[in-house]
């Protein structure tokens, strides 16, 4: 198995076990008597580590290399999720959430480095596309396997069913992980936060990435409660989960040409506006056919949106310090991941759902503004 081949396997199963957790903790948590606003706060459990962890992982790769990261990601991921499966309290779903945070903080940026690094200035795209691809799949698989699991076993054993992806990633990692490229020493100089915020450009880039893991989030955190709340079984919430993936691969599939026809600004400007279409129509999708039909047009704007951001991040990356500037980026759509589900859980007790909804379309119209194509005044 080659390198590109190896990362692409080991972020399928990697990412396939995040999504199932984030479904199955959340909906177990709701079963075991959590409320809107607990299930908002576990939520952001998976995304504190990232916070705190991506920008120096990153850097740290960037000197050591990826392999052992890796290895530690998948056996972190592996043990967190058997715990909710012998200790079956909502105590040991904030742990098994943190778990699995920590785990993307180690193999998120490494992934993604390692895609930028292993290709060449002309196959960037398509290898970020073919990329972002696997995660779609993922988002696909993801939900639906952690449905049918609980639905099929109960919530405790499914959370075994998504241990045992963080095995398999393991055992690749080990039977093939040298083949992953070294460290390397960069003499670009340190990347400084200041700087990076005082260039309006990258600011810009920071800020529209962040708003666009918002929204992609808490779709997918809010959407079970909003199923749960309407009598949706597991399994009917997870194939409306999987109807936003199956959009977001069928418009990766053909983001090499979108993106030589619109450019990625333009086209990271028409994710936005679609996303904002499919929030604001959520409210008035009741139905199991309505929600999946709402959640493919969502996943049609947002399927674009981060591989997008990160193909232009990965641009203005000094030699040597791709996982440190990809970390930055991660760290400020993490600040929104750990921030938005707690602050909309409290939205969400005291207004309901539907405002959530509306705010988060409104939010994806200023992205779409804030993301134009910038024209030089004549």
């Amino acid at each position: 198995m080659n390198a590109l081949h190896l990362t692409f396997a080991v972020g399928f199963l990697s990412f396939t076990a995040m999504a199932a957790a984030r479904v199955v903790l959340s909906l177990y948590a709701l079963e075991l008597g959590a409320e809107a606003s607990a299930v908002g706060v576990l939520a952001a459990m998976f995304f504190v580590f990232p916070l705190l962890l991506s920008w120096p992982v990153g850097a740290m790769s960037d000197r050591m290399g990826p392999r052992r990261p890796l290895i530690a990601s998948a056996v972190i991921a592996g043990f967190g999720l058997v715990l909710p499966f012998f200790w079956q309290h909502v105590a040991a779903l904030y742990v098994a959430a943190s778990m699995s945070g920590l785990a993307l903080a180690l193999f998120h940026v490494n992934l993604q480095a390692l895609v930028g690094r292993l290709s060449t200035a002309d196959e960037r795209v398509r290898n970020f596309s073919n990329f972002s691809l696997v995660g779609a799949a993922t988002n696909f698989c993801g939900p639906l396997l952690g449905g049918l699991a609980v639905d099929h076993t109960g919530y405790a054993t499914a959370c075994l069913f998504i241990a045992a992806l963080s095995v398999g990633a393991l055992i690749l990692m080990l039977t093939n992980g040298r083949a992953l490229p070294k460290g390397q020493r960069s003499s670009a100089p340190k990347l400084r936060v200041m700087d990076t915020l005082s260039d309006r450009e990258m600011r810009d880039m920071l800020i529209t990435s962040g708003l666009m893991q918002l929204g992609t989030d808490l779709f997918q955190f809010y959407m079970p409660i909003y199923g749960h709340g309407a009598g949706m079984s597991a399994s009917a919430i997870g194939a409306v989960l999987a109807a936003f993936a199956a959009a977001a691969f069928c418009v990766r599939f053909g983001m090499t040409k979108l993106v030589g026809r619109f450019t990625e600004q333009r086209l990271l400007c028409y994710s936005f506006f679609v996303g904002a279409l499919g929030f604001l129509l959520i409210p008035a999708s009741h139905s199991v056919v309505l929600l999946s039909l709402v959640a493919f047009i969502f996943g049609l704007g947002m399927g674009c949106g981060q591989p997008l951001t990160t193909m232009l991040m990965f641009a203005k990356c000094a030699e040597g310090r791709t996982g440190e500037t990809l970390g930055l980026r991660l760290t400020v759509n993490n600040i929104m991941r750990v921030a938005g589900p707690a602050l909309f859980g409290v939205v969400a007790s005291f207004t309901g759902l539907t405002a959530v909804f509306i705010i988060n379309g409104v939010m994806m119209g200023a992205g779409g503004l804030m993301s134009r194509p910038k024209t030089n005044a004549k």
